[in-house]
């Protein structure tokens, strides 16, 4: 990892925990927490799985559409990372995708194919209770992850994990499996509205993503109500701007 100051630090782990507040968007929360993990350490993506009502890990949140869509092939397979993560409470640190055809060969195939070479995964826990696993990917092998390192984004999963429950309980006092289901419905509004976006603009499902959040910010609009509002008038979203 980059040599990242005290302050940058600080600013970061304060932006995760920062969930107690009256328009929290838990997807939006969730992306914001792949994209700064993936900077901090220098990642070539990340990706994030969460529990359902049944217990099962359910695509969530990635830094970027190649890691989205390896975290459903892994969500697919039922094999990875994550789930040894969420399974075991326990971290996965620098496991060569290349030699994990044994431990998880559908997975571990298509992130070769992808460009990855390793993969660490970071369970979302508050004491035993596990809610999830993040995943980390690099495109190299060996040692990339030191000490300091998995501290860090361990001690940063686990504040997302105790936003999420803070949030829940004091907020909402509903049960958190029950909003993770909400969102996930939510996720399938947005992604045809991610689609729809790339299709109509000639952009691709990153650059439509990008512009879907800042919409939804200009407007001040959940991600969810906004892609329902693009699906229902794809002109209201006008030209994506670059970035």
């Amino acid at each position: 990892m980059s040599t990242v100051s005290a302050e940058r630090l600080s600013r970061i782990f304060v932006e995760v925990a920062d969930t107690l507040v009256d328009d929290f968007d838990l997807l939006d929360f969730l992306h914001m927490l792949t994209v700064r993990t993936a900077d901090l350490v220098g990642a070539s993506a990340v990706g994030l799985l969460l529990a359902d009502q049944r217990g099962r890990l359910q695509f969530m949140a990635a830094s970027d559409e190649q890691a989205r869509i390896l975290e459903i092939f892994q969500v697919q397979g039922s094999e990875g990372p994550c789930f040894d993560a969420f399974r075991t409470g326990q971290p996965v640190l620098n496991a060569d995708l290349q030699a994990a055809g044994d431990r998880w060969p559908d997975f571990s195939r298509h992130a070769v194919t992808a460009g990855f070479r390793s993969v660490h995964a970071f369970p979302m826990r508050v004491r035993r209770e596990v809610i999830g696993a993040l995943n980390v990917f690099g495109n190299t092998v060996g040692g990339n992850f030191d000490g300091a390192d998995v501290q860090i984004v361990q001690a940063l999963t686990d504040v997302a994990a105790i936003g999420l429950l803070q949030e829940r309980a004091i907020r909402r006092g509903e049960l958190l499996t029950e909003q993770l289901q909400g969102a996930l419905n939510s996720r399938i509004v947005i992604e045809q509205a991610k689609g729809a976006i790339a299709q109509a603009h000639g952009v691709s499902v990153d650059e439509a993503f990008t512009a879907l959040r800042g919409y939804a910010r200009r407007s001040n609009r959940k991600l969810t109500d906004a892609a329902q509002e693009i699906l229902a008038d794809p002109a209201k979203l006008g030209a994506p701007t670059e970035h």
